[in-house]
């Protein structure tokens, strides 16, 4: 062979080598990347040529596949009230994905490997590929019965079964129907763009994904930690409180909501009913930041909470002053809390001091309906003792018959509940957040744990509180769980 051509020839081999080695660089290592490469337009296309599996609530579909045969896109997304079940199923758009959309995609696009069988024994009989579905907890009338309790309120209902833990309703306000964009045209793309533009958030989640101050809501877990460090052996305790009560290492004088409030040396149970500040903020100040945030720590504050959607962290803060353990230990200055959080402290109180871990999906099922993953059942902390969930029961009650929770009250339904109005802002200047979270225990064993967060109720600041705005809104919950 000549020079020239073994030269030509070493040259081609060279190139055939340097193909080779990145066609498997290519495959074998960058695959993954590739394939999940954002501006990878085929996994889009393989997303949408078969029909998604549902998420699934009550038995019935609240989602679906709609067949449309484009060029590219032969099946859309939509969902039955989307508004409504927004906050539940989440999202799966060209745009984004998020929630239970976004988590089990692997069941419902039917790309998960426990699929590999069905899938595999689909291709051999020519069936079409098709996703899983995914079983929520969630109980479609409870969810319904929120959805109109909250109405055109802006804020968020929780309710939880206490004894397991699964979620029974949850709902975000304002909503969106997520229907609107999960198309692929330019009304899609307009409407995407404009709920990101509201400046009410209906995207967001506020259930989990966005917290407030608790108010006085928070007291229940004040006077759980005083219980539990045997500051008090009662509810009838009497309490050693000043009125004035000046913050701790200032000269600042912490008022009640009310100047009717009888708050001086108040019992437990009277300070409670009457949602004192003085009363609580003290026990706080005197148990001492440590105390107070291992007890709060024991409900989930400062954890987030996987349902399996990740919740926003609730916050007791680590305070540097004691006044500020003081306001903190009545819901104010730094403390945080989702609706989700809250709904889990009335639980652990109704479920004698039990705190189960919440969750949303109770089962994965093939398109063939066999199952494919159940929820097993777990507890997320021992709270408190037996005899501390007694006491605050009793407390909670006390609220609902006596103090200031009493329109959540349900002939023949022993309900507990407490209050909040959480100012908020600064100097306090915005309109408070009303608060309500309770429970309800009906004569058939049944209960449900409840949280309700109202942002916006009134105009009019003296118009907002708990008792008025959030509780009717968990009573009409409490009673779609217990048939009432």
């Amino acid at each position: 062979m000549n020079k020239p051509i073994r030269r030509v020839s070493i040259f081609c081999l060279v190139l055939i080598l340097a193909l080779m080695v990145r066609t498997n660089w290519v495959q074998g290592v960058q695959a993954e990347s590739w394939a999940t490469d954002k501006n990878n337009k085929r996994q889009l296309y393989d997303r949408y040529a078969h029909p998604r599996g549902n998420i699934i609530a009550s038995g019935q579909p609240v989602t679906k596949s709609d067949f449309v045969n484009g060029l590219r896109f032969k099946y859309q997304r939509s969902w039955v009230d989307g508004p409504m079940w927004a906050p539940v199923t989440g999202y799966a758009t060209q745009f984004q994905s998020v929630g239970l959309e976004a988590l089990e995609d692997g069941i419902l696009s039917g790309s998960d490997d426990r699929l590999f069988f069905r899938n595999t024994l689909d291709m051999l009989t020519g069936e079409p590929k098709r996703g899983g579905d995914v079983v929520t907890t969630i109980n479609a009338k409870v969810q319904k019965a929120a959805w109109d309790a909250m109405g055109n309120k802006k804020g968020a209902a929780v309710a939880i079964d206490p004894k397991t833990g699964a979620i029974l309703a949850m709902v975000s306000t304002p909503s969106f129907d997520p229907g609107s964009f999960s198309g692929f045209d330019g009304a899609s793309t307009k409407a995407w763009n404009d709920l990101n533009a509201d400046p009410n958030k209906p995207l967001l989640n506020r259930a989990l994904k966005e917290t407030y101050p608790p108010g006085s809501t928070f007291k229940l877990v004040t006077a759980t930690a005083a219980f539990e460090n045997g500051m008090f052996q009662g509810v009838d305790d009497a309490t050693t409180t000043p009125e004035p009560y000046i913050l701790p290492g200032t000269t600042t004088q912490l008022k009640n909501e009310s100047p009717d409030e009888r708050c001086e040396n108040a019992t437990v149970k009277s300070g409670m009913d009457q949602s004192c500040n003085t009363v609580f903020a003290k026990i706080g100040a005197d148990l001492g930041k440590e105390k107070m945030r291992a007890q709060a720590e024991k409900f989930g504050f400062n954890s987030t909470i996987d349902i399996p959607v990740r919740s926003e962290k609730s916050v007791f803060p680590d305070s540097k002053s004691l006044d500020g353990t003081a306001q903190d230990s009545i819901g104010q200055h730094d403390t945080r809390a989702t609706p989700l959080q809250m709904a889990m402290v009335s639980a652990a109180i109704c479920n004698n001091g039990s705190l189960m871990q919440p969750y949303l999906v109770d089962q994965e099922r093939s398109a063939s309906l066999t199952t494919i993953s159940k929820h097993t059942e777990k507890q997320f902390s021992q709270a408190m003792s037996p005899s501390t969930a007694q006491k605050m029961q009793d407390l909670m009650v006390s609220v609902v018959e006596n103090g200031t929770g009493k329109t959540a009250r349900i002939p023949g339904v022993q309900v507990g509940g407490k209050t909040g109005t959480a100012q908020h802002g600064e100097d306090n200047a915005g309109l408070p957040f009303a608060w309500f979270t309770s429970w309800a225990k009906g004569a058939d064993g049944q209960s449900v744990a409840v949280a309700v967060v109202v942002e916006d109720g009134s105009q009019n600041r003296d118009g907002i509180s708990g008792g008025r705005l959030a509780a009717p809104i968990a009573k009409a919950v409490m009673q779609a769980a217990l048939g009432k």
